[in-house]
C-alpha cells in the first residue's frame, strides 16, 4: 500500500513550466542588462578606481576643479533653458490644438510628427541645424542676400549657448507635447462646467482648478526634459565638437583614449550625470505619480 500511494503522489504532483508570459519580455530583459545595467555598473565602479583597480576618491575629488565645475554649470543651464522653453512652447501648443479650438485633424499629424522629432537627434539633428541656421546655411545666406540681415553681426551664433539650447528644443517641445497631452485630456468638462456655474470667468478656472491639477504633470515633464538634456551627448559633440566646454564634450575628451585623456575621471563625470539625470528622473516618477492621482 505504501508504494501505490507513493506511485500514486508522483502521478499526481504537479510539475513546472516555464511561465510562457515571461519570454515576450526576455529581449527586453537582456537589452536592458547589457546596454543599460551592466555599462552602468562599470562606470560607479570605475569612478572609484585607479588604472591599476585600487579603490580611490581621486576621480570624485577631481570633479570639484573649476573647469569640470564650469563644464557642469553651463550644463545645467542649457538643460534648464531647453526644458523651460519646450514645458512652455509644447504646453502652449498641446492646450492650443486639445482645447483652443482648432481643427481636430490636426491633433494626429502634431502627435505623430511629436513622436518622430522627440528621437531624432544626434548627428542627423546636427547637420540639418548647421545646414538651416549655420554659417552658410540655407535660412542664414538667405536672410543676408535676401532681406539684408547678417544673423552673426546680430550674435547669434549656432556654436554657442542659445545656439545649443534651439537645438535641443526640436526633440523637448515634442516630447512635451506627447507627454502633456494625456494630462490635458484627463481635465474633465464637469470641472469647467462647475466653475463657470459658480461665476468663474476663463482665466480663473485656469489660474484656480485646471493649472493646479495640471502642476504636477507639468513640473514632472521639466524635469524630465532636463535630464533628456542633460543626457544628450551626440547631438552637443556633433554640433559645437569642443568649442563649447560642457560635460559631454568634456566626457569624450577623457575617454577617447588620448595621451592627456583620463578614463577614469571620464567614469567620474559620466557618474555625476548618471546622479545628476537619476535625481531628475526620480522627481518625475514622483510627480507624474501624483498627477494620475488627480486625473483618477
Amino acid at each position: 500500500m505504501a508504494s501505490d500511494s507513493t506511485a500514486v503522489s508522483q502521478t499526481t504532483r504537479p510539475t513546472r513550466r516555464l511561465p510562457l508570459q515571461w519570454v515576450g519580455i526576455a529581449p527586453f530583459a537582456a537589452f536592458t542588462l547589457l546596454f543599460l545595467i551592466l555599462p552602468t555598473m562599470k562606470i560607479v565602479v570605475g569612478a572609484f578606481q585607479t588604472p591599476d583597480g585600487s579603490f580611490t576618491l581621486e576621480n570624485i575629488q577631481g570633479l570639484f576643479t573649476p573647469s569640470i565645475l564650469a563644464a557642469y554649470w553651463i550644463s545645467i543651464k542649457i538643460s534648464l533653458s531647453s526644458a523651460l522653453l519646450g514645458c512652455l512652447i509644447g504646453f502652449g501648443m498641446a492646450t492650443a490644438v486639445i482645447l483652443g479650438g482648432l481643427p481636430l485633424w490636426i491633433r494626429g499629424p502634431l502627435l505623430t510628427f511629436s513622436g518622430v522629432a522627440s528621437n531624432f537627434a544626434g548627428v542627423p539633428l546636427a547637420f540639418a541645424f548647421l545646414a538651416t541656421l549655420g554659417p552658410m546655411g540655407l535660412v542664414t545666406v538667405f536672410l543676408r542676400t535676401q532681406i539684408g540681415i547678417d544673423l552673426r553681426s546680430l550674435g547669434f551664433n549656432l556654436l554657442s549657448f542659445w545656439g545649443l539650447t534651439l537645438t535641443y528644443l526640436f526633440f523637448q517641445i515634442p516630447l512635451m507635447v506627447l507627454i502633456i497631452t494625456p494630462a490635458i485630456d484627463g481635465l474633465k468638462r464637469e470641472w469647467k462646467e462647475a466653475a463657470s456655474i459658480l461665476g468663474a470667468t476663463n482665466l480663473q478656472y485656469w489660474r484656480l482648478v485646471a493649472f493646479p491639477i495640471l502642476l504636477p504633470s507639468i513640473l514632472g515633464t521639466l524635469a524630465l526634459l532636463f535630464a533628456n538634456a542633460f543626457g544628450a551627448v551626440a547631438t552637443a559633440i556633433a554640433l559645437t565638437g569642443s568649442s563649447l566646454n560642457i560635460v559631454p564634450i568634456l566626457l569624450f575628451a577623457q575617454i577617447r583614449g588620448d595621451v592627456l585623456g583620463n578614463p577614469h575621471l571620464g567614469y567620474a563625470l559620466a557618474f555625476g550625470m548618471i546622479v545628476v539625470t537619476g535625481v531628475a528622473n526620480a522627481i518625475y516618477i514622483w510627480l507624474r505619480a501624483r498627477s494620475e492621482r488627480w486625473l483618477k
